[in-house]
């Protein structure tokens, strides 16, 4: 056994420790896939932030996080008697098989363009097999993504079927109509209408990021970092609790947050 393989069992070993009714441990014990979902979505996020970084220790940890939470689903289902982390193993091995002929098969392809198109056949055919409608497979991204990441993904499909506007001036005008919808939904005390017409406005937002090709995730990631790094400079500025100060002091401060920012970024330009 290669030295990735004993890894793994090694692993696999623990987690099946954790879980057993002897000696095991109560908290891993009490878990369901339900009750781990959760961590599935945290431990994702954090080994995206840690690839991001850069950082090598970091990247290794939040991998092994994420993991750990695959075995530890598969381990569960295993005593179950639903499925083994083997049978999941296998049916992605299957399934990258299956999407690369050009790997796997007889299939030539030059471009990554190809290879795309290539995958989004097979994918359609599988859909197909399973009796699945569009819409359905839609809805699943629906449920299973957050929310900016469903609605670019779902309005991309949508648009490759023909469900799409004719020109950017079309989206823009829907953008418009959106607004003055939610403007006029405010009037109202019903919010649960002003909460759809603010999602509709989110959602043209995505298509405008869509038709720029721009990504609405990062986007917004951006600017909740900008924001943050602006707010710890305004926080060392203030010689007092911050709650004290009033809305005209801190718009003052954060002026001068931006203009230093600014003034930065320009020296580092030259």
């Amino acid at each position: 056994m290669n030295s990735t393989l004993a890894a793994l069992q090694k692993l696999i070993e623990i987690v099946a420790k954790l879980r057993s009714p002897d000696g095991g441990c109560p908290w891993d014990l009490a878990q369901t896939p339900e009750t781990l979902t959760p961590y599935i979505i945290e431990e994702a996020y954090e080994a995206v932030d840690a690839i991001k970084s850069g950082q090598k220790k970091a990247i290794v940890d939040e991998l092994g996080d994420l993991l750990l939470q695959v075995v530890l689903q598969a381990q569960i289902a295993s005593e179950a008697n639903d499925f083994t982390l083997a049978e999941v193993a296998e049916s992605i091995s299957q399934k990258m098989i299956r999407r690369h002929p050009h790997v796997f098969g007889d299939v030539k392809v030059n471009t990554m363009e190809e290879v795309k198109q290539n995958w989004e056949k097979i994918k359609a055919a599988e859909i197909r097999e399973t009796n699945d409608f569009l819409s359905t497979k839609l809805s699943r991204y629906a449920r299973q993504l957050p929310p900016l990441m469903a609605a670019m993904k779902i309005s991309k499909k949508a648009a490759a079927v023909g469900f799409e506007w004719e020109s950017i001036d079309g989206v823009w005008q829907k953008f418009y109509e959106e607004v003055g919808e939610f403007k006029e939904a405010l009037k109202s005390e019903d919010k649960e209408h002003q909460q759809a017409e603010m999602g509709d406005i989110l959602f043209v937002l995505v298509q405008l990021a869509r038709w720029y090709n721009l990504n609405p995730e990062e986007a917004l990631q951006g600017t909740n970092n900008r924001f943050l790094k602006r707010f710890a400079m305004l926080e060392e500025m203030c010689d007092f609790p911050i709650s004290e100060y009033s809305f005209e002091e801190f718009e003052q401060m954060w002026q001068k947050v931006k203009a230093q920012l600014k003034m930065e970024k320009e020296k580092k330009n030259i």
